[in-house]
């Protein structure tokens, strides 16, 4: 398999300010990840995934239009996860595409979708796999922003900001976060 940086170093022009962003992000909740992956003991063939897919599931910024993050693309950033699983798909990674894709807040319905009629194929993008939500859990507390990257948000300000998608959203963080530190 190809090594995650690889693939970074594939589509993201070297010294970017978007191969950073992506890069300095993704490390952090790669940490966080492998954090989580230890108190649950899980196996270091499924710890070295979820590494590899935290490095990788944000690979479709390139593809959005956020130029304060150096992303010049045609699409809104809310496409990032589908555009990343497609890119993920054709480098022959499906279970690295599938965090891309559901990675998003606490999961992305056809409901959601239709409701606040975003711009994504009509599909359930919701975090299904223990890797899928230790990475979409890991992701909420950690910004793009250039001013905050390394900055870890606490679990009262990740579940703030879920509560603006709705009770549901914040509830679904809440049950991730029970179910990650249990043995904590």
């Amino acid at each position: 398999m190809t090594a995650p940086y690889q693939i970074i170093e594939k589509y993201y022009p070297k010294d970017s300010r978007a191969a950073e962003i992506l890069v300095i992000h993704s490390e952090a909740v790669a940490r966080k990840a492998a954090i989580i992956a230890g108190y649950l003991n899980l196996s270091p063939e499924m710890t070295a995934f979820i590494y590899e897919a935290s490095i990788l599931h944000d690979i479709g910024i390139i593809f959005t239009n956020a130029p304060d993050i150096g992303c010049h693309g045609e699409y809104p950033y809310i496409c990032h996860g589908f555009k990343g699983h497609d890119l993920l798909v054709e480098e022959g990674l499906p279970h690295h595409a599938l965090v891309c894709e559901r990675h998003t807040g606490a999961g992305l319905t056809i409901k959601d979708i239709d409701n606040q009629h975003l711009p994504l194929p009509r599909r359930m993008m919701v975090p299904v796999s223990l890797p899928e939500r230790i990475i979409a859990y890991s992701d909420k507390f950690f910004s793009k922003n250039p001013d905050r990257l390394q900055q870890e948000r606490s679990f009262e300000e990740v579940l703030s900001s879920m509560r603006r998608f709705g009770p549901q959203k914040a509830a679904i963080v809440t049950e991730w976060h029970k179910e990650f530190y249990r043995s904590v």
